[in-house]
């Protein structure tokens, strides 16, 4: 059972309604995203193919990976503007540095190419503006009426247009939730605590590889885990080798792995200090989309999302001003993602985000991850209300589609946690 609260996920905005129950993903097929994308301009003569992917049930890593070898490029070649929820079905715009032959022949199983051209660029992070979703929730409380809990909380939630902007527990690893724990660890300069955090650390909960894990935590014996770990823990047996081959060097095992996995545990962490600002801000009942004094507000960017590099100061002189902006949906409360770089707010706000800095005992120079560059993180500021468009319900025998859009970075999970408020595995 994985414990929402030691991920920051305290509380409920609908807090004192019921859920209506069930679980997610009993398949795949249940949880459908589209991306929102930016699109290349297509330019005939262009280095670069983009293409439209579509693909059920792999994990964004060992994806890229794949497509990678089958293509004979390097996985660096591979381009993508965010990461999808592995078990779905998923589809986005990649691009490749290959040539578009091989691309559109391409022949992975639960892959498919849906349209491909070539462009003078690449696809990048955050290269999208949103997602679409069709996500069915099963096996709901059979006692609970739900259409009754959907409507009430749909209610509650159109009095903001929206729901907390918390990271799902998909950010922090839906089986092992310890990636924020391994990013803490890098903050720490404790790289051997990472390392083993991530390829030991058993979570006695009848995972696979369980005792693998279990034997090396115990052991070290790098070489005999080669043999123990499953070949499907592609990014696990990669730090095994390297340190197998080169016992103490846990940064060199780290750089092993790909740039955008090491990335993430640093981001986990900061992810870990938002939850627990946000669940801060809500218990204290002050509102995640009406700003107040020392409030720092997210104007809109050109794509229409909230400009997290451009954050506005609440003060006497614009307080009127920004509150109209944020009901109209032009300007956002936000919260801080704390790096070396971090602006934090003042006022209570300010107060509630160096309360949390303060009780994980970092400062902005731990996010200079020494020895580790590319985990190295600036911070940002982000949203903290996360806004819902194109809402939708189907009803059918014991189960729900919930059909909705939201911005990049915004966690359809922590939309359906509001209306299931069920055990955080349900998720």
């Amino acid at each position: 059972m994985i414990d929402e609260a030691s991920l920051g996920l305290e509380r409920f905005y609908t807090e004192g309604l019921p859920g209506i129950g069930g679980r997610l993903k009993k398949s795949p097929d249940d949880f459908v995203v589209d991306e929102i994308s930016i699109r290349p301009q297509e330019v005939l003569s262009g280095n670069y193919v983009i293409a439209r992917v579509c693909h059920r049930n792999w994990e964004a890593n060992r994806l890229f990976r794949r497509l990678g070898s089958n293509l004979r490029i390097g996985r660096a070649s591979v381009g993508f503007a965010g990461t999808k929820d592995g078990r779905s079905v998923a589809t986005q715009l990649m691009s490749f540095r290959a040539p578009i032959e091989a691309v559109t022949s391409l022949r992975i199983p639960d892959v498919k190419i849906l349209e491909a051209y070539t462009s003078s660029r690449a696809i990048a992070i955050g290269d999208l503006i949103g997602n679409r979703f069709a996500v069915a929730v099963r096996d709901l409380e059979e006692e609970r009426d739900a259409r009754r809990i959907c409507h009430e909380i749909h209610e509650k939630l159109n009095e903001t247009i929206g729901f907390p902007n918390f990271f799902g527990v998909q950010r922090f690893g839906s089986i092992r939730p310890i990636t924020h724990l391994v990013g803490r660890d890098l903050s720490r300069s404790d790289a051997e605590s990472a390392v083993m955090r991530y390829i030991g650390n058993p979570m006695h909960n009848g995972s696979e590889g369980d005792e693998a894990r279990d034997h090396l935590q115990q052991t070290r014996d790098f070489e005999k885990a080669m043999a123990e770990f499953p070949t499907k823990f592609t990014f696990e047996r990669i730090i095994i080798s390297h340190l197998a081959e080169n016992p103490g060097d846990y940064i060199g095992a780290l750089r092993r792995l790909p740039r955008n996995l090491v990335m993430m545990f640093v981001h986990a962490y900061q992810s870990f200090m938002f939850n627990r600002i946000l669940s801060e801000r809500l218990r204290r009942g002050l509102s995640i989309h009406e700003p107040v004094l020392g409030d720092l507000v997210l104007p809109l960017s050109k794509d229409g999302v909230p400009n997290h590099g451009d954050p506005i100061e609440v003060t006497e002189e614009n307080i009127v001003k920004a509150t109209r902006n944020a009901a109209e949906g032009k300007a956002f409360v936000s919260g801080a993602l704390f790096g070396s770089e971090s602006v934090l707010a003042s006022g209570e706000m300010g107060e509630i985000e160096r309360r949390v800095i303060q009780d994980e005992g970092v400062s902005a120079k731990d996010f200079q991850i020494v020895g580790l560059r590319e985990a190295s993180s600036k911070g940002t500021r982000r949203e903290l209300l996360a806004p819902v468009k194109d809402f939708d319900t189907i009803f059918e025998n014991d189960a729900v589609t919930f059909k909705f859009a939201l911005n990049k970075g915004c966690y359809a999970t922590c939309l359906l946690r509001e209306y299931m408020k069920a055990d955080a595995s349900a998720y």
